[in-house]
């Protein structure tokens, strides 16, 4: 074999095996945006979601599939993103020469603690840690993900385009996140695959993947609606939510208490009725304190 031909066998090796770590990251983006459907009570979608993430299972290696199948019965995730050297999914430092081969992708590497698949993610938006002081008190509830610097009581956009990019420059200018454009483009990334805009006039837009600290979430008013996808409903209370690995199962838990919260047209008036900031913020943990531990 010449070295043009082993360059070619290699460079071939490496799209193919890209291309089953681009299906199995898009697998569990489905396999995510179906449970987030079931939990948040809206099903109208639920049929097309089953058949995609069918179609894509069928194209994979039977022992791929296999596999990805296992860890997703086993603990939700499946395939996770290397950050900082470590498995994002159980924190296991992984040696530098492998990350360099997962980097490479020239083969399916998997995490030697949790097993997981690895892959190597290039330009994301980076979650900045919050060091809390010793003398501040531990939070309990949303005040864990959230602060009032990132309520918004009058959302300025009118498109859906428009309030995430502003949800996402509220937690770049409060030193939530590194790159709101990128967190922006994440998000409606998301939205693409299936809206995150639900009855009652609620959406849950988010990002996943966003390493480097904890769970956020912003939330923001929209006083005369904003259209998420297909949905018939006009959405007016946007939880905007970057999400670490690792939170991935914890976040369906928050979703489904903040959809039990805000059920009740009573709920989602005490948030409407918030002028200010802090007023939001107070009638946001008020309403939270039974369902969000």
């Amino acid at each position: 074999m010449t070295e043009s031909d082993s360059t070619d066998s290699s460079t071939g090796t490496r799209g193919k095996m890209q291309r089953w770590i681009n299906q199995l990251i898009q697998l569990q983006d489905l396999i995510f945006a179906r449970d987030q459907q079931q939990v948040s009570a809206a099903g109208a979608r639920l049929s097309s979601l089953e058949t995609s993430i069918q179609t894509l299972e069928k194209e994979l290696p039977i022992e791929v599939q296999t596999h990805f199948v296992r860890l997703h019965n086993k603990g939700g995730l499946a395939i996770v993103p290397i950050a900082n050297g470590v498995c994002s999914a159980c924190g296991m430092a992984i040696p530098v020469s492998q990350v360099h081969a997962v980097h490479a992708a020239d083969k399916l590497y998997h995490c030697p603690s949790c097993a997981r698949f690895l892959f190597y993610q290039g330009t994301a938006p980076r979650r900045l840690s919050k060091q809390r002081l010793r003398s501040e008190p531990a939070q309990v509830g949303l005040a864990r993900f959230s602060s009032p610097q990132l309520m918004i009581p009058h959302l300025a956009g009118a498109e859906m385009e428009e309030v995430i990019a502003e949800l996402s420059g509220r937690m770049e200018s409060e030193g939530f996140v590194d790159n709101a454009a990128l967190l922006t483009e994440e998000a409606l990334k998301r939205e693409a695959i299936t809206s995150t805009g639900v009855d009652q006039g609620l959406a849950f837009p988010h990002v996943r993947g966003v390493e480097g600290g904890g769970l956020t979430l912003a939330l923001g008013v929209s006083r005369k609606g904003v259209r998420f996808g297909d949905n018939k409903t006009l959405s007016r209370l946007i939880f905007f939510m970057v999400i670490p690995t690792a939170a991935s199962a914890f976040y369906l838990r928050l979703l489904s208490g903040l959809t039990k919260s805000f059920r009740e047209e009573e709920s989602r008036d005490a948030l409407f009725k918030a002028e200010t900031p802090e007023d939001l913020w107070k009638a946001l943990i008020k309403t939270t304190r039974a369902t969000i531990s």
